[in-house]
């Protein structure tokens, strides 16, 4: 099992590839594989078959999975691209941090 430095619902901006630049929210996280699901980015066309009597069939645009090492997290206050951080208290609980601003994600 691979630590993944996203959790699902965080919003992030692709790094690289076709849809570089574009923000997203977390709608999956794969650690086995090291994936995760972007909101509104990588579609994909999918071929569906109608499974009941009535459902439509056909061709589907679907997001798929990209690599998690591909997007970083945006700061919810300063609106940058940052890395995570993270801060022990001494009352033993943990806390995601932004490195460039010192805002809890």
């Amino acid at each position: 099992m691979s630590k993944i430095h996203v959790k699902t619902g965080d919003t992030v901006v692709i790094l690289n590839g076709r849809d570089r630049g574009k923000k997203g929210k977390i709608l999956a996280v794969s650690p086995k594989e090291g994936k995760v699901i972007v909101e509104g980015a990588n579609f994909v066309s999918k071929h569906v078959k109608p499974r009941r009597m009535g459902e439509p069939g056909g061709i589907i645009k679907a997001e798929s999975a990209i690599y998690s090492s591909k997007v970083q997290i945006v700061c919810p206050r300063c609106g940058k691209p940052t890395r995570v951080a993270h801060k022990i208290y001494e009352d033993g609980t943990k806390e995601r941090i932004c490195k460039k601003c010192g805002e809890s994600l």
